[in-house]
């Protein structure tokens, strides 16, 4: 079984190789900060929400963004109402949306209704945006969203993607889990990509296309599970660089049972699946002729997930040979897999404990909270090894996410405010102790 031991340390090798700059990034994103300058000129923005029964969370939405600190009449609201059954629409309409409703069985995901969302908006006012922005139903939007989006625009980039933070972190520690993965996403993948002027990569949700990029590709056609990493990736060929925005900070409403985590996973891990299958030569073939980006794209789609299939097949044959030859070495096959999974496990927990330590200040949650779902992060992220490989065999399609939490913009705020007014009374309080001590002494 010694083959076993010597393909465990080919796969590591491998690995370590492959994401080495992955680390080089993390000092990067902490040492390094490219400057976004203010921007005098104001641009339009067409503000596009796809929703499918999100009739609790997307009234909150639609108001943080129409209580943006940018004009409200360089802001216009759009949504589309995708093959719902509850009151999204009409909730949507009382809160300042223009409404589309879309009934269409067949063609089911967000990259469909994003397209149809953007043919109406081109049939019924297409002189009004100067750039579009996506968000999702449950997106609560920072006040200053706008205004750095627009800071982007004068930068010179035409997409740029955003902080994306979680506003129910501490509802289960499956969210949390999911909302820290995000945060180093933002902090030390797309922070330091922007930092090095490297392409950045689009998050799901709160993104932003300039209009005459989006007429010059000829509209938004991406429609396989992960659209987001699809036109990502479609850029990066392309040699359009994604910006980053720190300061547009968005809040996200993540999955809060395991169940609902596991198939959104499932979705991902085959999406991933269809693109590999369909851009990795390309990427690839960029990669060879100097493109950064392209092989940077390429290590997002393939090593950990190939290496992650291969591994698990290697530790079910290794099984298998021990069982067949009699020579029944379970020990060393599993001591092998164990030691890579020990390894892993260090690795998830340096990755979230180095996240959530600088971004303390950010995340939502108590203090205790976060401590403990640095150390379950890491176990979280074990559980996509069996991800990886149902999504091979199985059929996976969209799957409506309930969302459910309730927070809005002022909420958010105030879990700050209030903490720095519990500080400000301690401080004033200690204060007026020491100066009443201070005049009791004197008249003693």
């Amino acid at each position: 079984m010694q083959f076993i031991d010597t393909f465990v340390q080919i796969l590591f090798t491998i690995f370590t190789l492959c994401y080495l700059y992955q680390y080089i990034y993390i000092v990067i994103a902490l040492l390094g900060r490219k400057k976004i300058p203010k921007s005098e000129t104001k641009n339009r923005f067409a503000i596009l929400i796809c929703a499918r029964n999100e009739e609790k969370v997307i009234a909150n939405c639609i108001k943080s963004i129409l209580a943006q600190n940018y004009p409200a009449e360089l802001i216009k609201v759009f949504v589309a109402a995708d093959n719902c059954t509850d009151s999204t629409a009409e909730t949507a309409r009382k809160a300042g949306a223009t409404v589309y409703e879309r009934f269409n069985k067949k063609d089911i995901g967000k990259g469909y209704a994003l397209e149809f969302l953007f043919e109406r908006i081109k049939e019924d006012d297409p002189d009004f945006a100067d750039a579009f922005v996506i968000f999702d139903a449950d997106n609560i939007v920072d006040r200053e969203f706008l205004s750095s989006m627009n800071d982007m625009l004068a930068l010179g980039y035409n997409v740029s993607t955003c902080y994306r933070n979680t506003k129910n972190y501490s509802d289960s520690f499956i969210a949390a889990c999911s909302g820290l993965w995000f945060l180093r996403e933002s902090k030390y993948l797309n922070h330091a990509r922007m930092t090095i002027d490297s392409g950045c990569a689009v998050s799901g949700t709160g993104f932003m296309i300039k209009k005459s990029y989006l007429d010059k590709i000829g509209g938004w056609h991406y429609h396989i599970l992960i659209e987001d990493i699809q036109f990502t990736v479609e850029c990066a060929l392309s040699d359009e660089k994604i910006g980053y925005c720190r300061n547009a900070i968005v809040y996200d409403e993540q999955p809060v049972k395991f169940k609902t985590s596991w198939n959104q996973r499932m979705r991902w891990c085959k999406g991933y699946f269809q693109l590999l299958l369909r851009y990795g030569g390309k990427l690839f073939k960029k990669m060879l002729k100097g493109s950064f980006t392209c092989f940077d794209m390429l290590m997002n789609l393939s090593p950990a997930y190939i290496i992650s299939i291969i591994g698990q097949f290697v530790f079910v044959i290794g099984l298998f040979i021990s069982f067949f030859t009699g020579r029944m070495d379970y020990l060393t096959v599993i001591r092998s897999f164990s030691g890579l999974l020990i390894t892993g496990y260090f690795t998830m927990f340096a990755v979230g404990a180095i996240t959530t330590f600088t971004e303390w200040k950010k995340i939502k949650a108590p203090w205790y909270f976060k401590i403990l779902t640095v150390i379950i992060f890491p176990l979280y992220m074990a559980t996509y090894l069996p991800i990886t490989i149902l999504s091979l065999f199985m059929n996976v399609g969209w799957k409506q996410i309930k969302h459910e939490s309730e927070v809005t913009i002022d909420e958010i705020e105030n879990i700050g405010k209030s903490k720095k007014r519990d500080k400000k009374k301690k401080k004033e309080s200690e204060e007026n102790t020491e100066a009443a001590a201070e005049t009791v002494e004197t008249a003693e």
